[in-house]
């Protein structure tokens, strides 16, 4: 499933560890429990990181396209260097592609900063015409003593953004593999107490799931966010705390995880 095109037992540029055989096994099995099989293409970068570039064996996962940086690839990437950056451990960042492979951070901040200066500086725009004040509104007259006073108009309530509406009012084909899923990991959320998203799913499939956890107790399923950041959120009535050993360390730099 895997195409390593350095051996095992080549030394690292820098002096860094070969974390190649970590790197496949976890990719591996991570890629094969969402049901996207990929074969894996590894690369020395030039700044002395590691590049996968992740060639999927059919269908591509929902939100992701080749050759660009979508949020699976970048929460991956970023999950994957957490995973091997453990305390103590020799540091090698590892970057993380669809169909080619990333280019370095540092090499794409170079590119983008010769880019601003090779570009010509924009010539001043002429002032555009002010528009004319606005008129006074008419001035109401003061009602006679005794009677009540006007009742303003009110203001339209403004629309509730980010709402289920938009879902749960879809009517759409049923899908019985999502359904199952849906409803399992629903089940899930409801005895384990923990939080779970979906994230990068479109607005048909987030119908989806919504009406397939109809009736599922335990668990408040629902939408929240806006454009590409809209996801599932599955909220269980009994929250349980994660156990500490279970937790991420905290001792890397967000920063320095960036592809």
């Amino acid at each position: 499933m895997s195409d390593v095109q350095a051996p095992e037992s080549t030394p690292a540029p820098g002096g860094g560890a070969d974390i190649r055989p970590r790197v496949e096994r976890l990719l591996t099995d991570i890629l094969g429990l969402m049901g996207f099989p990929a074969r894996l293409d590894f690369k020395d970068a030039s700044d002395g990181s590691l590049s996968v570039a992740l060639h999927f064996q059919g269908e591509l996962p929902p939100g992701v396209e080749q050759g660009k940086r979508s949020q699976m690839v970048d929460s991956l990437q970023f999950l994957l260097n957490k995973m091997l950056h453990r305390p103590g451990n020799e540091r090698r960042f590892l970057l993380v592609g669809v169909g080619v492979h990333p280019e370095p951070r540092g090499e794409r901040l170079k590119r983008e900063q010769a880019a601003a200066q090779a570009a010509p500086a924009p010539q001043a725009a002429a002032p555009a015409p002010q528009p004319p004040p606005p008129a006074p509104a008419p001035r109401q007259p003061k009602p006679a003593r005794g009677q009540p006073a006007p009742q303003q108009a009110k203001a339209p309530a403004a629309s509730a953004r980010g709402s289920d509406s938009d879902e749960r009012s879809l009517e759409v084909a049923k899908d019985a593999a999502l359904r199952e899923v849906a409803r399992k990991l629903a089940e899930k959320s409801a005895s384990l107490g923990r939080f779970y998203a979906l994230v990068t799913v479109k607005q048909d499939d987030r119908a989806r799931v919504l009406k397939a956890v109809e009736g599922v107790p335990g668990v408040k399923v629902s939408c929240e966010g806006e454009g590409r950041n809209r996801r599932v959120v599955f909220t269980p009535e009994k929250p349980a705390p994660i156990p500490k050993r279970s937790m991420l360390p905290d001792d890397d730099d967000e920063d320095d995880l960036e592809g």
